[in-house]
């Protein structure tokens, strides 16, 4: 194995970057440019192409959303400081996926709010459901996570739901949870908490918009689905 020293110019992260800029880079190689040092015996692309494509989570970028402090850790040749490096990056990129869907969110489209909370919850390895407030401008005024875990009508209740909005003086609210699956179909048990919770608002005047379900870069809308209707 090649230490870096010993690469040629142009297969050395840095100086390819320099040359050809960043998109030219691979996964591997863009990961080490932000790692900086190998190890003896291991230089810093094959260490971060041990990071990307370990058989313990899904291979390739996806799988770093899946790594918590203690897994990296244990990886030979990722200490703390590494650790804490990729960690910052993961949270990095769901900001400016966020960010970037900032400009477009409108509450009155299933699309864009899907798209703005897309890496919130995509990633979550657990079922958990957002609660968002709205005003009567349908803007967001609150927004909290309910649940984590299986999303049903033991779990979610109505009166809880609804608490909070009238504490906040919403006049309307938002589902949103994700399938860790990445499979947005909602389930029975989906349908069953939507049409519990819409009706209870409709009788103190507190509107369920819509229910959207957050799968792997796809999502689900009960409202484009007339689950609502």
């Amino acid at each position: 194995m090649k230490t870096m020293k010993e690469l040629n110019m142009e297969e050395r992260p840095y100086e390819k970057c320099e040359r050809f800029g960043p998109e030219n880079l691979t996964d591997s190689e863009l990961l080490a440019v932000l790692l900086r040092t190998g190890t003896r015996g291991e230089n810093i692309v094959e260490l971060a192409k041990r990071i990307l494509y370990s058989d313990q989570f899904q291979g390739g970028l996806l799988g770093i959303h899946r790594w918590s402090f203690e897994q990296l850790t244990r990886i030979k040749g990722i200490g703390k400081v590494k650790a804490t490096q990729i960690l910052c990056l993961c949270e990095l990129a769901k900001r400016l996926s966020k960010a970037s869907a900032g400009p477009e969110l409108n509450f009155n489209i299933p699309s864009t709010i899907a798209r703005y909370y897309m890496e919130d919850l995509r990633h979550q390895k657990q079922e958990t459901m957002k609660l968002l407030l709205l005003n009567t401008k349908s803007r967001l005024i609150g927004e909290t996570d309910i649940s984590r875990g299986t999303v049903n009508t033991s779990v979610i209740s109505p009166r809880e739901l609804f608490v909070e909005a009238l504490q906040k003086d919403a006049v309307s609210i938002i589902l949103l949870h994700n399938h860790p699956s990445g499979d947005p179909t909602p389930s029975r048990e989906d349908i069953l908490v939507t049409r519990r919770v819409y009706e209870a608002g409709m009788m103190i005047g507190v509107e369920l918009l819509d229910h959207i379900v957050i799968g792997n870069n796809c999502y689900s809308s009960m409202r484009e689905q007339g689950i609502l209707n």
